[in-house]
């Protein structure tokens, strides 16, 4: 049986996107790849991160390791882009996704760093059915790519303890994501793949938190997070959410 295959019971599983990812799991470090965009947004996303997660658990954000006793759950871990910094950051790491290349990548280069991460073949839905808790699950360019929000969202609910957090990324939909996640992107600058994205599977925030508050969510805090061409740096914005957007969400009152 085809080990890419095990989690396909899962409903949030979308196995094109799965394949799609797994094409190109070799190449998830390096900076120069097909996840470029990824090592350049990295900065940004473990900013907000890490401000958040420490204003939520009400933690020095200056200590060497402000994430020591929360255990995290990174879903969709990719090849451990988030996973390595939450693990030096001093958090109990599970790298969790749906493709075996993408595990097996994640894991030799943790080795190779000498981190400690718990990385697993497996999907939201089995983590939740095994009884799993964690204080903090990372949803970071995930949700676009899933099948079923729904079931996904679902089980992440499961698995947070009621006084845990989430951040959740992903891109609007609209005239200028379309330009910019994909013509420019994948078609005209080639940062990307042709076919990493279906402007279709993007999300409005207003659409991303019926979503959240459907699965028992709120979301209480969204950046845009926005790219300078000419310095080829992204910073976060409290005001622009025209393309790439993060939030903050946690266990709503009657989640």
């Amino acid at each position: 049986m085809n080990s890419e295959n095990t989690t396909a019971h899962a409903k949030s599983v979308n196995p094109d996107e799965i394949s799609h990812f797994s094409s190109m799991a070799e190449t998830w470090w390096d900076p120069k790849g097909p996840f470029k965009p990824l090592h350049q947004l990295n900065p940004t996303r473990i900013d907000f991160i890490k401000t958040q997660i420490c204003t939520h658990f009400d933690l020095d954000k200056n200590a060497e390791r402000p994430l020591s006793g929360l255990r995290i759950l990174d879903i969709g871990c990719g090849g451990g882009l988030l996973s390595e910094p939450m693990a030096r950051l001093g958090a109990d790491v599970v790298g969790a996704d749906a493709s075996e290349k993408n595990i097996k990548t994640a894991r030799i280069h943790a080795e190779q760093m000498d981190l400690d991460i718990d990385y697993r073949h497996i999907t939201a839905e089995e983590l939740a059915d095994a009884g799993e808790k964690f204080d903090v699950i990372l949803n970071m360019e995930v949700i676009e790519h899933v099948a079923d929000i729904g079931s996904f969202l679902d089980a992440c609910h499961q698995l947070l303890k009621d006084d845990g957090c989430t951040t959740l990324s992903t891109i609007n939909r609209n005239l200028k994501s379309w330009a910019m996640a994909i013509a420019g992107a994948e078609y005209i600058l080639r940062w990307l793949p042709v076919g990493t994205h279906d402007w279709n599977k993007f999300l409005k925030p207003s659409e991303l938190a019926a979503h959240a508050l459907h699965s028992g969510f709120s979301i209480t805090c969204v950046n845009g997070m926005v790219f300078n061409p000419l310095s080829s740096t992204w910073s976060l914005d409290e005001h622009d959410f025209s393309v790439n957007y993060v939030a903050l969400a946690t266990k709503s009152n009657n989640g």
